[in-house]
């Protein structure tokens, strides 16, 4: 499984604006792609102008299928004016401890 960890520095006061725009891509990316297994969001407890995403994917394939969607390209121009800073990470999963 492949996944990002992805840490975002939003422009002061834009970090509610972000969030929903990514919290719906999020959403829709769980529900709609059968190879997004996770898109968590989170926001920094001592800084709200940072925002995490953690996101696997059952492969680098569906990441990039991921990355063709609709939810995806209608979020890019709402989120992208707003980041100041952003620092991604790849890596392999694993061992995943889904909740029943």
């Amino acid at each position: 499984m492949y996944s990002l960890f992805i840490k975002t520095r939003v422009k002061p006061g834009s970090a509610d604006a972000f969030l929903s725009a990514i919290t719906a891509n999020a959403a829709a990316s769980v529900a709609t792609e059968p190879g997004c297994l996770v898109f968590d969001v989170s926001q920094d407890r001592l800084d709200p102008d940072v925002i995490y995403l953690y996101e696997i994917y059952r492969d680098d394939a569906a990441y990039e299928a991921h990355t063709q969607t609709a939810h995806f390209r209608d979020s890019r121009p709402l989120v992208e004016p707003l980041i100041v800073d952003q620092a991604c990470f790849e890596s392999d999963v694993v061992a995943r401890n889904p909740v029943s």
